[in-house]
């Protein structure tokens, strides 16, 4: 059975995070929305329903009957199991939003739905860029269960200090820790494979650290945060994600934020989570093109892929950075910064497109990794439209 992911309800809310992807390959937790539904329904044929653009990277779904399935929420074992139970024109509802149906790819309608069934559980749904940070700890819960069910963690090095339950550990295959403080006493923490946490780092769980991932020398790591695979991260954090590939190798405070793929903090980069007046943050909101109050007092960054900021950077409380954009100029920038901006500021001419492309193949190169044709149509039309 294929299995579709969709984002014609949220997607305009997530961005900047998802100019570049669809909402299932977003990362909280441990894992992508995607990777969590592929082990939950044991799925391995999957494809997205998302905008045109990004369908030249990812598939568009056959014309075949298929299980549609909005990803960004976490279930219960009882609404996995009605999600496989769903027979042809069944469908799933959660507070007035369909979420999973039994449906036709092939002249797709939601009028091909004859019933629907209401979930009564209460779920953790994430519906903007916030809630990946706000509900982080659950997510790391939920895939620590996931991923760790029924497998031993390697032992932990007697070199370390360590506080909490054992249980609430796991270090995958190939993964180092040495002359480190890990406390799991507020939360799990998971280290994945061939992940590295380098001399003198403290980490207070939850915490994930994902695939080949570091924390350089002296981390400050405060959870729920999650860093993705093949990321750097030194100096303070405290309940972030960075989706991959991305670093924050030096000094510097960042704090309640989501940092996608990608992206360059410099040395001393400083992010406000949190006003002097302790009033709630807002954040740009794409969708209705205003600042929107989150209803938090602690919000910091929200970074699209590509972007990068130089040393001694400063940001405010509640910024949004678009794709592809450099921060560089002196003084605080403001709270929402363009896509392919040269400087940060507003007013600041566009980052040429040339120019994006050779940055991003000589990051990308670093991992080992192209930047494809696709993955140019992709960042081209973004920064003609966007």
């Amino acid at each position: 059975m294929q299995l579709v992911f969709s984002d014609a309800q949220y997607w305009e809310d997530f961005l900047p995070l998802t100019f570049t992807r669809p909402i299932a390959e977003m990362r909280c937790g441990i894992l992508t929305f995607s990777e969590r539904w592929q082990k939950l329904l044991e799925s391995t044929k999957i494809s997205w329903f998302t905008e045109m653009y990004l369908q030249q990277k990812f598939r568009e779904p056959e014309k075949k009957e298929s299980l549609f399935l909005v990803p960004n929420f976490l279930p219960t074992e009882t609404v996995i199991q009605q999600i496989k139970d769903l027979k042809q024109g069944e469908a799933l509802v959660y507070e007035d939003e369909l979420v999973a149906a039994k449906i036709n790819m092939e002249g797709f309608s939601l009028n091909q739905i004859e019933k629907m069934t209401d979930i009564k559980e209460e779920l953790v749904f994430f519906k903007k860029p916030t809630d990946l940070f706000t509900y982080n700890k659950e997510a790391i819960d939920f895939d620590f269960e996931l991923l760790t069910k029924g497998k031993t963690s390697q032992e932990l090095s007697s070199t370390n200090g360590f506080l909490g339950n054992k249980e609430d550990l796991f270090i995958e295959e190939g993964a180092e820790v040495e002359f480190s403080t890990i406390n799991t006493k507020t939360g799990k923490i998971y280290l994945g494979k061939n992940a590295e946490v380098m001399e003198g780092c403290n980490l207070r769980g939850p915490i994930a650290l994902c695939e080949g991932s570091k924390f350089n020398l002296g981390a400050k790591i405060y959870g729920a945060t999650t860093v993705g695979p093949h990321s750097k991260v030194g100096g303070e954090v405290s309940n972030i994600i960075i989706f991959g590939y991305s670093n924050k190798g030096h000094d510097g405070f960042v704090g309640n934020s989501v940092i996608g793929e990608w992206c360059n903090l410099g040395a001393d980069t400083n992010s406000s989570n949190l006003k002097n007046n302790y009033g709630n943050v807002k954040l740009w909101n794409y969708r209705t093109k205003d600042f929107q109050d989150t209803g938090l007092q602690f919000a910091g960054l929200i970074m699209g892929d590509h972007s990068k900021t130089a040393i001694n950077t400063q940001l405010n409380t509640g910024t949004v950075i678009g794709v592809a954009s450099n921060i560089f100029k002196e003084g605080f920038p403001p709270n929402l910064i363009e896509n392919f901006s040269w400087g940060g500021f507003k007013g600041d001419e566009k980052f040429k497109l040339d120019k994006a492309y050779e940055v991003a193949e000589k990051v990308m190169a670093r991992r080992k990794m192209p930047l494809t044709d696709v993955d140019k149509g992709i960042l081209k039309h973004i920064f003609d439209e966007y």
